[in-house]
């Protein structure tokens, strides 16, 4: 693989154990995490001395770095004023655990709209309260990237686009998410093609229309092969891909879903997350090699 380009993880799909996750990450040659959850612990609710204490010594052990902290900042209900003001402490002391890690990128979301609610009746609160969180990230000079959840304000491409042009911050990107695209019934394409400008950050997730089921990376609808052909040769994309396989049920998968979880991986398509996290990997791998990325 070329230097420029690095594949990263959610490892918490493998294990709930922070040890195991490195262990098997190491194993498949991989050097970086996305650290979302650790110990059966989100990473919003560790502390800076937590991190510091539990999680740096392993690894710095196993020769591992974070690219991007998976916060669940912004995955809230947007009428939610409480849960708001918590995200917002929360992304503080994100912040400052990211500058421990030596990272620069934090994930985030565009809030949740309540269920029968035109998501555009919110466009204003959103980016107001987006504005507020940029203003934290802003502050320690860390970029927050937006993901395009399923049920946020910014699902769709359209919305992307909106919180983009209306922000125009140096410190929001967008973290391009083909499966979450795919199932809310949209053509990565055509995403990737209004996004384009603001993508900065890549999720490996694959999924299919018919049952917005996941599925391993390439042989669903995201469009995977085709898009990381054109943005690594042709559109000179460097940084990060990063595996998010759900291929099999794993612990911290009921926290990130609003739906049940069987219903995004009605069948595990492996044994367990170590497999699952595998096949991804290699699956990703093969990609790259038949775009000629050895």
């Amino acid at each position: 693989m070329e230097e420029q380009i690095h594949i990263s993880g959610f490892a918490d799909e493998i294990s709930p154990d922070f040890e195991q996750q490195l262990k098997v990450v190491t194993e498949l040659g991989m050097h970086y995490i996305s650290l979302r959850s650790a110990n059966k612990k989100g990473i919003a609710d560790y502390t800076v001395q937590e991190v510091q204490e539990e999680l740096m010594p392993l690894l710095s052990k196993y020769s591992v770095k974070v690219s991007s902290i998976g916060s669940p900042v912004g995955k809230v209900d947007i009428e939610d004023e409480e849960g708001f003001q918590k995200q917002k402490l929360q992304l503080e002391e994100l912040c400052r655990i990211c500058k421990l890690l030596d990272c620069s990128y934090i994930r985030m979301f565009s809030f949740f709209i309540p269920e029968g609610k035109n998501p555009d009746d919110f466009r204003n609160t959103v980016l107001e309260k987006t504005r507020q969180f940029l203003d934290i990230a802003r502050q320690h000079g860390i970029i927050l990237l937006h993901e395009n959840e399923k049920d946020i304000y910014g699902d769709t491409k359209e919305r992307c686009r909106i919180l983009f042009d209306e922000l125009k911050d140096p410190h929001f990107y967008a973290a391009f998410d083909f499966a979450n695209f795919v199932q809310c019934g949209e053509d990565p394409e055509e995403c990737w093609n209004l996004l384009k400008p603001f993508i900065r950050y890549i999720h490996i997730k694959d999924a299919v229309s018919s049952n917005q089921e996941n599925v391993v990376c390439g042989t669903g609808e995201g469009k995977i092969k085709l898009l990381l052909d054109r943005a690594i040769r042709k559109e000179g994309y460097t940084g990060f891909l990063t595996l998010e396989p759900h291929l099999v049920l794993f612990d911290s998968l009921a926290s990130l879903e609003t739906t049940a979880a069987e219903n995004i991986i009605k069948e595990n398509k492996a044994k367990d997350g170590r497999e699952g996290y595998a096949m991804q990997y290699h699956a990703l791998c093969s990609i790259l090699e038949k775009i000629g990325q050895p």
